[in-house]
């Protein structure tokens, strides 16, 4: 059924042939309150695309050897607004500091280059957001170097393709990072041991870049 509010929505039968599982696998995950309670209709409960989503997620996960308890702490926090990060000990400090600037000021970072385009791909990467009249970068360190590039003569849409591009290795790295901490450790280590990771990466980055430009000369 479509629905003008929250876009499509599924009775439980469609939504378990949608998420590839049968009704009564659905109807455990509910009682084990893996699933956010659907939106009821008198005696009928409509599930939305959130719930889908939330279904295939579980499915991922136990292909990837995780347990059904693991995947419930998780569920958990999904609900009350926390994310992986806080179950793995990163939620104490960011190293990362946003930047607030008024359009203008963003202009002056990328002269020419905040395009329409520009600023939605920005938007979508999740470096840019909205509040009231004033945008935020996600990360100053970020906004200087993406800067930096474009002041160096690159497009700034083909930084922004390199970001997302880097974006998905960078969360490979991490995984391979928290389930490291996950399987070795326990998750109040994660923060301590951050540091260790990033130099981990940070030397690879550099002998990979030394390769490179090798292979170049």
């Amino acid at each position: 059924m479509a629905d003008g509010r929250e876009g499509r929505e599924y009775r439980m039968t469609e939504l378990a042939k949608e998420a590839g599982i049968t009704v009564r696998t659905l109807r455990f995950y509910r009682e084990r309150k893996l699933l956010p309670p659907p939106r009821r209709e008198g005696r009928i409960a409509w599930y939305g695309e959130h719930h889908l989503a939330r279904l295939r997620t579980i499915s991922a996960l136990l292909e990837r050897g995780h347990t059904l308890n693991g995947i419930a702490e998780l569920a958990e926090a999904f609900d009350h607004g926390r994310d992986v990060g806080e179950l793995l000990g990163f939620h104490a400090q960011s190293e990362e500091t946003p930047v607030r600037l008024t359009p203008e000021e963003l202009a002056d970072h990328f002269a020419g280059e905040v395009t329409p385009e520009n600023f939605t791909a920005a938007l979508d990467l999740g470096y840019l957001g909205t509040d009231g009249g004033e945008i935020v970068h996600i990360s100053h360190r970020l906004l200087e170097v993406s800067s930096a590039l474009v002041r160096e003569g690159i497009p700034l849409a083909a930084v922004l393709e390199a970001g997302r591009r880097v974006r998905e290795h960078a969360d490979a790295l991490a995984e391979i990072f928290t389930d490291l901490v996950a399987a070795h450790a326990s998750p109040g280590d994660a923060q301590r041991l951050r540091p260790l990771a990033k130099s981990v990466v940070e030397a690879e980055l550099s002998l990979a870049l030394d390769r490179r430009l090798r292979k170049q000369q």
